[in-house]
Parts: structure tokens; C-alpha cells; sequence
């Protein structure tokens, strides 16, 4: 039709033109799915902010969200007219001129950008349409965004025609306004209102123009210009921002001369209201779907995911329960033993000099502070001891007290914490999930993040090291003084390591029994016998990540492991030898409940099933043979007053009780739990306080007396699996009835590797302040 058009110049111009706007209709349509989802008329007359996504447990409670929530909306008139004449000078000069799209400042930044000096056209409009409508987005991505530069042009000219509908539908007031209640300033700030909150403690409309200039200023680079983390920065881009104020009119020279020379007077004080109810498993939830979200371009906090989770709401209230009931009875427990004396210690047991400012200075605070007093210790420690009001954690509720931050921080130092993980090995699933005693004050996650000694809680991956390679649960050993010789980094070494009292009873005991009684001796023997790289290679197999180091004391538990580790490896025996990749996500769907992703449960099989299930056999030695370190659960009528019930588990105490871990197995599932102050030098010091069995294992019995006493826990007493294939190893071998002190320790003793013995060897007298710690 457009060779009727004789003038060659204006027949192309319609033709470009032509396809100019089917282009533009292509993408407004979405021309078979090549252009992604552009906003209609009602989405820009109904706009809605990010959408929370939202965590449910398996039985369909809501555990938590994920929203940005310190936004709060203001209106025109509640804005400092700084705030609008600092945006609209350094982002949007010609703002009020255009309607939308600046094709003037567009193809002049095309211009400069040619020459070397690149900026941007977009305008206010165009930026709130790409914030506000996502037009860059996932689900504005067609097929198209597989063609990188045509990919881009479709995203700009949807910025355009977004924009254009926003101009249609809003004043200019409006769009600045909906442009500033929706920006982010950092520091999780997203709106203006938050941001004067929070960096100068003002409501929007009482900012002076060199603060109204400092927040416009961190548009470019939230990160970059944060007034917090890089104050000079910061100054310099406010300078730019009022100089821009100052070319067009909105800033006379005398202001712009004084504003340009003031201190960014930040006022942090201002505390927000946390209410987003997080959690220990929302953090884990999140964590572990950090890649997935990467690799599939969601966002959490914004795109309205619903996520299912393994965690059974009722077993994990269960396990907070007995958390809060043993963890405040060993606060009380800890504050007794130390009283009015400093629990923080050497490995000799003298006092740490000064140990709050030393703590003081691996902290953030301090960095600050240096800066600001150019290093002057005298200065930093006047700063710290300033006494200001603050709310603190206590078992009896939140405390308002006064504290200066090196009072704070030794209150919490001698606060007790815990990480605590149940599984279902046979599914893989996570039950529960408590990686502390208080997620509000105690961040920090004790089930993944942090990582302790295991002690003798380790000691299982020797005795199936043994299983696994020629030895049976009714082979003996003498309990006996050992001595071994190694290498470590080239050096000659030996180690003697000693049992937990110090004696060395002389009888010839199963692997079971030594396995139940926890003998210090006997595991060393059974190490040397099978080689410590093997055990090293074997708890790798099992599911322990973390690097180990390959001496002889490893089987005592001398590394660094975590209680999600651990609990995962313990699994692989119930489990029938199959390590699993645990489960902490079922299933998660969009806002409609289109399924974008399910999770399935992967296994690797990595011990036979006669070797699996002769170690459930061995673990449930620590209830049923002589001095089992497991008895005190005996204790807990819940657990046995019904059915022929059966538990294994481990007991665990580093060297000096500063670790107490309790591994426990039923028939369904496997639960690790580890005790202990945060910061290593502050523990207990004897076995009566602070061995496993004491700390961690309480915690066990309370928690199943609770699933056992709910019917509809999905959980009952019961005996551990049959056989599942033919036992072809001895193992029915009873061991002899002897009476043993119910007070049997079951610890680590560790001299850094090295033979030197912690106390006398053979003196039945030792008080119990120098016994050595318990496994």
C-alpha cells in the first residue's frame, strides 16, 4: 500500500513509522509470548508494592514471611519540598515539561555517551514504572530476552509506554510521590519516610535541603553513598546533588555555600519496629533457597512465593518447649557455679584480663569508633562504658535495663545457647529446626552456622569404620593405657590420650560395650587398628562436610562439626546405609498456586545394610550395656512407660565441658542437639554440670516424653528396625553385669594431641572441678 507514494523520503517515513507502532502493539499484546507481561491501565491504577512471600509447615501453619516491610507511605503534602527539588534537579531536570519520556534528554545522553560521558535519559516516570511495574522483570521477559541487544530496545520502549500510561493516569505531585514512597535508600530502608527515620531520625517533611540532598544523593548507589558505611562519599555526591539544586534555581549561592560545608549530622537513634517474625527457620528456609531463587530469578521478598516446608509445626513447638524448660535450668545451673566470678577463661583456668573491650574490638562498634577517635584507645573505651538504656534478653522475659556496651556484652556472654535438629531419615525430612535460644537477641544460627568440637559424639564413625572393614560388635579390646605414634606436619608426635576418670579399668570389653561406656582407650585402640585417614574418609562418606583433620584424636571428636552435619551422618545408619541430601522444602507454588518447583529426596548408598543396622545395634548399647552413657534417660518415665521402646544415641563434651552434645535415634527419627556459651572460653567445670549427659540430653528426653505423649504426633514407642538383610557378624553378645557408678563420666581428654595427661592417671580422688570434660 505504500507504493502509491511517490516521494521516496515520506513513503520510508510511514513505513517506519508503520512498524514503529506494530512494534509497539506487538509488545503492548505480547505477540505470542515473544515480549513478556506489560502493565495494563488497571495495574497502573491499582498498583500493589512488593508481594510477600509466605513459609508454611508440612501441616499447613504459617511460620513466617518475607516482605520488606519498613515502608511507610506518605502523602504530597507530609514531603519537604527539599526532598522534591533535590530529585527533580539531579534525576529528572525537565520533569514537569515532558509527558513521561524525555526524547530530548534521551538522545542527548545517546550523544554523550558516544563521546565518553555516559548518563542516563530515564526519567522519574520511567524509573518508577521500572521499580514500581518490575517492566525489567521475570515475568515482563518473553521469549525475546534470549537476544541480548533486542532484548534491551523491548525493555526500554516498555519503560516508554509504561510510562506514558502512568502520566495518563497520575499527576505530577502523585508520580513524585509514588516515586519516593517506593525507592530504597539501603539499610533495608524502601520509602522516604524510613529513610529520614532512620539515617536522621526526622519525618520527611522537617529535612533541611543538605539532608534532603544526602538521602536524593544515594539513589545512584545505595551502597556506594550510604552516609553509614562511607560518610565522606557521601558528602561528596550531596555536594553534587546541591550544586544541581543551585544550577536550577531551587538553591540560592549563600545556601548552597553553607549546606555544601556541613557535617552530614546523621541521628542513628531511631529504632524501628521489627515485626517481621522471623525465625531461626525462616533464615534457614531462606538459605536454602538462595540458589534456587538465583538460578530461577525470584525474589522472596518481593515476588509472592508460597513455600511448603518439612518442619512439623507440632514437633517443632515441642522441641521449643523443652529448649526453654532445660535451657533456663541450666542458665540458673551456669550462675550458680560461677556466682559473682567471671566464667571467661584460659586453658589453665585463669581469668581473661579485660575481656569485654577485647571482645569489643572484633565488633563493628569499634571500627567506628577508631575512626572517629583516630585510634585513641583511651577514647574508644570512655566511648564504650557510656551507660544507655536498652532491652535485654532473660528467661523471665525482656528486660529495660542500663547497660554500657562492655556491660552488655559480658552479660551476654555468659548466656547459655543451643542448636537443636530433628530428622525423618527414612524421607529425608527436617522435623525441627531451633538454632537458638531466642532469634530476636540471638541471631546466629547453632544448627548450620556454627560449628563445634564433637567429642565423643564423633566417636561413632570409628567403631563403623571397624563394622565396615572386617570387625564385628562383639570383637574385644583391653581397657588399657595406649601410646601412638604419628606424623603431624612432619613433626614425630605420639598421643596417650586418657579415659574420662582418669582410670584404666584393665578388662577386656566388646566394641559394644566400649562403643556404650564411651572408653577413651578402646576407641584409640580400634583408630589405630583401622587408621585415622580411614575414619576421616568414612565421616565424609557418612555426610560430615566440614574439612577434618586426619590425627589420631580425630576419632574423639577434635574437629569442628555442625549439628545439621551430624545429624545428617547419623541418619545414613537408619536410613540403611543411604546418606541422604536432607529436606528442609517440599514444594513451592506462586501467589495462585501454580507449582514452580518440587523437591524430592536424593540418596547416595554408602554402607551396606548389615553394617547399618549393627550400628543401631551399637548405639543402643549407650542404654543397655554397664555404665551406657545414655542411662539417665532411664529417668524419663514418658519415653518407656508404654510399648517396647528402644533409643541409641551418643553423649559428647569437648575438652574443658565447653561443648555438650546428645545424639539420639529412635526407631523413626534422629535428633542432635549441642549446648554451650558462644564464645569458647566461658563453659562449665566439672562433668556434674557440664557434660553431655547433663546438657544436651535433657533437652532429648523432654522433647520425645512431648511426641510421645501427643497421639497424633505420627511417632510411638517402639523397637528399632529387624534385620534387613542377614546378619552374617556376630553381635549377640551379652556383656557381664557389673555395677557401675551411675555418676560415669563420658568425656573427651585432650592435650592438643600430645601424651601430657590433663590430671593424674590413676587417682580415683581427683575433685571433680579437675576431672576432665566428658564425651
Amino acid at each position: 500500500m505504500f507504493k502509491r507514494i511517490k516521494n521516496k523520503f515520506l513513503r520510508y517515513t510511514l513505513i517506519s513509522v508503520y512498524f514503529l507502532i506494530v512494534f509497539f502493539c506487538a509488545i503492548e499484546l505480547n505477540f505470542l509470548w515473544l515480549f513478556g507481561y506489560s502493565p495494563d491501565m488497571q495495574d497502573i491504577k491499582n498498583p500493589s508494592l512488593s508481594l510477600s512471600s509466605e513459609v508454611y509447615s508440612a501441616d499447613g501453619k504459617l511460620l513466617g514471611r518475607y516482605f520488606r516491610e519498613n515502608r511507610s507511605p506518605v502523602e504530597f503534602k507530609e514531603i519537604s519540598p527539599s526532598l522534591i527539588n533535590a530529585l527533580v534537579a539531579t534525576e529528572d531536570a525537565r520533569f514537569y515539561q515532558h509527558n513521561g519520556v524525555d526524547f530530548y534528554s534521551f538522545f542527548t545522553s545517546m550523544l554523550s555517551t558516544a563521546k565518553g560521558d555516559r548518563r542516563g535519559g530515564s526519567t522519574i516516570t520511567q524509573q518508577l514504572a521500572k521499580n514500581l511495574f518490575e517492566t525489567r522483570k521475570r515475568k515482563s521477559q518473553g521469549l525475546i530476552k534470549h537476544i541480548p541487544v533486542l532484548k534491551t530496545l523491548v525493555f526500554k520502549c516498555k519503560e516508554w509506554l509504561t510510562a506514558f500510561k502512568i502520566e495518563h493516569v497520575y499527576s505530577k505531585q502523585e508520580i513524585l510521590t509514588l516515586y519516593l514512597n517506593t525507592v530504597p535508600f539501603g539499610n533495608n530502608s524502601f520509602g522516604i519516610k524510613t529513610a529520614t527515620k532512620k539515617y536522621f531520625n526526622k519525618n520527611p517533611d522537617a529535612v533541611n535541603p543538605a539532608e534532603a540532598a544526602t538521602l536524593i544523593g544515594m539513589l545512584k548507589a545505595t551502597s556506594t553513598y550510604n552516609p553509614i558505611n562511607h560518610p565522606d562519599k557521601a558528602v561528596d555526591r550531596r555536594n553534587t546533588v546541591l550544586k544541581q539544586m543551585n544550577k536550577y534555581g531551587y538553591l540560592n549561592t549563600a545556601d548552597l555555600n553553607t549546606y555544601s560545608n556541613k557535617q552530614l549530622d546523621l541521628d542513628l537513634s531511631y529504632v524501628e519496629d521489627d515485626s517481621q517474625g522471623d525465625s531461626y527457620i525462616r533464615r534457614a528456609v531462606e538459605k536454602w533457597l538462595a540458589k534456587w531463587c538465583a538460578d530461577n530469578n525470584y525474589n522472596l521478598y518481593e515476588d509472592g512465593l508460597k513455600i511448603y516446608t518439612t518442619i512439623d509445626s507440632h514437633l517443632q513447638e515441642y522441641a521449643e518447649e523443652a529448649v526453654a524448660e532445660k535451657m533456663k535450668m541450666l542458665q540458673k545451673r551456669f550462675d550458680n557455679l560461677w556466682g559473682k566470678k567471671n566464667p571467661w577463661r584460659d586453658q589453665n583456668g585463669v581469668e581473661i584480663p579485660d575481656y569485654a573491650f577485647k571482645t569489643a574490638q572484633k565488633l563493628a562498634v569499634y571500627k567506628t569508633l577508631a575512626k572517629k577517635y583516630h585510634g585513641k584507645t583511651d577514647s574508644i573505651r570512655l566511648a564504650l562504658s557510656v551507660k544507655k538504656k536498652m532491652t535485654i534478653f532473660s528467661w523471665n522475659g525482656d528486660r529495660d535495663t542500663t547497660l554500657s556496651t562492655l556491660d552488655s556484652i559480658a552479660y551476654y556472654a555468659r548466656i547459655l545457647n543451643t542448636g537443636m535438629m530433628t530428622i525423618e531419615p527414612t524421607t529425608g525430612k527436617i522435623k525441627v529446626w531451633v538454632g537458638g535460644i531466642d532469634h530476636k537477641y540471638f541471631n546466629y544460627d547453632h544448627v548450620n552456622q556454627s560449628k563445634r568440637q564433637a567429642g565423643s559424639t564423633f566417636k561413632p564413625f570409628a567403631y563403623v569404620t571397624a563394622l565396615d572393614n572386617g570387625f564385628s560388635p562383639c570383637d574385644k579390646f583391653t581397657d588399657k593405657p595406649v601410646s601412638i605414634k604419628f606424623k603431624d606436619e612432619g613433626k614425630d608426635q605420639v598421643w596417650e590420650p586418657k579415659n574420662a576418670d582418669f582410670n584404666f579399668s584393665g578388662r577386656e570389653m566388646s566394641l559394644r560395650w566400649a562403643m556404650g561406656k564411651s572408653v577413651n582407650s578402646i576407641t584409640a585402640q580400634l583408630t589405630e587398628k583401622v587408621g585415622w585417614d580411614k575414619i576421616v574418609e568414612y565421616a565424609h562418606k557418612c555426610g560430615i562436610e566440614s574439612p577434618l583433620k586426619s590425627v589420631p584424636s580425630v576419632s574423639l571428636g577434635t574437629n569442628d562439626v555442625s549439628v545439621y552435619e551430624m545429624v545428617r551422618a547419623y541418619s545414613t545408619f537408619l536410613n540403611r546405609g543411604n546418606k541422604i541430601d536432607p529436606l528442609l522444602v517440599t514444594k513451592i507454588t506462586d501467589g495462585d498456586g501454580n507449582v514452580l518447583q518440587e523437591f524430592t529426596l536424593k540418596t547416595e548408598k554408602v554402607l551396606s545394610e548389615e553394617t547399618a543396622w549393627l550400628m543401631l545395634y551399637m548405639f543402643r548399647g549407650g542404654m543397655e550395656e554397664p555404665g551406657g552413657t545414655s542411662q539417665a534417660l532411664w529417668e524419663y518415665d514418658g519415653l518407656w512407660k508404654s510399648g517396647n521402646n528402644q533409643i541409641g544415641g551418643k553423649t559428647g563434651t569437648s575438652s574443658g565441658y565447653v561443648d555438650g552434645w546428645y545424639m539420639g535415634i529412635t526407631k523413626d527419627l534422629v535428633t542432635g542437639i549441642w549446648v554451650g556459651a558462644d564464645d569458647r572460653s566461658v563453659h562449665f567445670t566439672s562433668s556434674e554440670t557440664g557434660e553431655g549427659s547433663h546438657t544436651a540430653l535433657p533437652i532429648f528426653g523432654s522433647f520425645m516424653q512431648r511426641v510421645y505423649a501427643d497421639p497424633n504426633s505420627g511417632y510411638t514407642r517402639g523397637p528399632f528396625p529387624k534385620p534387613w538383610v542377614k546378619i552374617t557378624k556376630s553381635y549377640d553378645c551379652p556383656s557381664p553385669n557389673i555395677k557401675t557408678d551411675s555418676l560415669s563420666v563420658d568425656s573427651l581428654n585432650i592435650d592438643s594431641s600430645l601424651a601430657k595427661p590433663l590430671a593424674p592417671p590413676s587417682n580415683q580422688n581427683i575433685p571433680k572441678e579437675k576431672q576432665a570434660p566428658n564425651k
